[in-house]
């Protein structure tokens, strides 16, 4: 993890994860902007280098939610080093990292390692969820993504698909979540957001969905000239009404 800590915290911490089709983290194009974004608003940001399922780990395809879950419970436990409130963080992630921070959000109480310290004593919750342009489920008919290719393969049975998909897992118990597409994306269909709003609004989760009219994929913190420029400052006023 990378830490960006702001010159005044103002005790909410988010981890952020790139996307890339869990072949590859976005970085320089996603992770780091927003992380940059974040400080600006006093905010402390984790900027998360997940390990791919491609890269031959013993856990395969559970490695990257090891390592989300193992994060917030490093960020919670060091919630006073870093200035931060532990009831106070969040997750965002793009694409690929929408799915993986969508997993992480919905499925807290999962045990995806063996515990490794005191750290693993506590909870993985986030307090809350921002997805921008995700994969969210991996069932037909959107299952056309990497996202799916490289966690359950090219033949998943209907049961691996629903397992490792983002919205068979919401409860009434998930974080706030806030929901950011384009209409003309082209990598995750936009019925992915449809999907988790309405799987949020079935148990009743706060959820904010904002889909624009065109921007593609891999906008991050927004095109200039395009809808998508608008979307952080709605996350902003999100932000500032679930955490204040």
């Amino acid at each position: 993890m990378e830490v960006w800590s702001p010159a005044r915290a103002n005790g909410t911490a988010v981890l952020v994860a790139g996307g890339g089709g869990y072949r590859s983290i976005a970085l320089g194009t996603e992770s780091r902007p927003a992380a940059r974004w974040l400080n600006e608003r006093n905010i402390t940001a984790f900027v998360l280098s997940y390990r791919l399922p491609g890269e031959g780990w013993t856990d395969g395809p559970l490695a990257p939610l090891q390592d989300a879950q193992r994060a917030l419970r490093l960020i919670r436990a060091g919630a006073g080093q870093f200035g931060i409130d532990g009831e106070r963080i969040g997750v965002l992630g793009f694409s690929a990292g929408g799915h993986l921070m969508g997993l992480a959000a919905t499925r807290p109480e999962f045990r995806s390692y063996e515990p490794v310290d005191a750290a693993d004593d506590l909870s993985a919750r986030p307090a809350f969820a921002a997805l921008i342009y995700p994969v969210i489920t991996l069932q037909a008919p959107y299952d056309h993504t990497y996202t799916r290719r490289m966690l359950v393969g090219d033949h998943p049975t209907a049961a691996a698909a629903a397992q490792w998909s983002v919205e068979t897992h919401v409860t009434a118990r998930c974080p706030p979540v806030f929901l950011v597409q384009a209409k003309d994306d082209p990598i995750s269909n936009p019925a992915n957001t449809v999907l988790m709003e309405k799987a949020c609004e079935r148990v009743g989760v706060p959820v904010e969905l904002h889909q624009f009219p065109v921007g593609g994929h891999g906008f991050g913190m927004g095109r200039a000239g395009t809808p998508t420029a608008a979307w952080p400052a709605y996350f902003e006023k999100w932000l500032s009404a679930m955490v204040g």
